[in-house]
């Protein structure tokens, strides 16, 4: 049931875009989100082909039965890990915007003003986004090196998809819910232990937003989405827990 809540942020993201005063906020983030998985796409459709066939003309004759499965498992896991690279790229790209759009759903939930945006405002959040993204790639990437290394172990490997997956979920959950909590004035180090309190709730928010990008057309809207899910997230089950460092 937690699980299942979790997810719901994720609905109630996607119907907070849809309102009126957010729109504005919504498109640019948006643009960002649609070159980029524009990009990610161009590049699994020109790279698959190739190393398709030079496996398949590598596999001994008897195994030429198996090629389209082949190509199913390798478009299937090629094509997560250049939609969730290009994902983090994209957000990369995106943080000042992403945190401003974080900023307008919680003023949307509250009716409290985080502070006054202008032009100014959102070009000085620039150095402090860059720095937080940092820090969130500092978080992913060893984890990302230990299960690679995992996945080339025999008989552990037998459980590493699982835990591919988890940790696909939990990074989602870093990278979203940290826009709220990082307006708020909550530092990183701060952010992952309130995360790890309720980590099934989290989970399902994250694996939801894993679900999205693997989506076609639908991938494209993650990111918003999940920004304004994150930013619901926080300012009901984070919010009143008065979070300080």
């Amino acid at each position: 049931m937690t699980l299942v809540k979790g997810f719901g942020y994720l609905l109630q993201g996607a119907r907070l875009l849809s309102h009126p005063g957010l729109r504005l906020f919504v498109l640019l983030p948006l643009l960002v989100n649609i070159i980029m998985f524009s990009v990610g796409l161009l590049v699994l459709i020109s790279f698959v082909g190739g190393w398709m066939g030079e496996i398949v003309a590598w596999l001994p004759e008897w195994m030429g039965g198996i090629t389209s499965f082949l190509w199913f498992l390798l478009v299937i896991l090629f094509g997560m890990a250049v939609f969730f690279s290009f994902n983090l790229l994209a957000n990369f790209i995106a943080a000042p915007l992403n945190g401003l759009l974080a900023e307008k759903v919680q003023l949307h939930l509250t009716g409290k003003e985080l502070g006054v945006t202008n032009l100014g405002s959102i070009l000085a959040s620039i150095p402090r986004s860059i720095g937080r993204e940092i820090s969130k790639l500092t978080y992913y990437l060893p984890r990302i090196l230990i299960l690679l290394i995992l996945t080339l172990i025999p008989g552990i490997n037998v459980i590493t998809p699982w835990l591919w997956v988890l940790l696909t979920a939990w990074m989602m959950v870093i990278q979203y819910v940290d826009y709220p909590m990082d307006n708020n004035g909550i530092s990183f180090r701060k952010m992952k232990r309130s995360l790890s309190h309720q980590r099934l709730l989290h989970l399902g928010f994250g694996g939801g937003v894993s679900l999205l990008l693997m989506v076609p057309v639908v991938n494209f809207f993650a990111m918003p989405i999940a920004v304004a899910g994150a930013t619901a997230l926080y300012v009901n089950e984070h919010e009143p827990l008065n979070i300080v460092d």
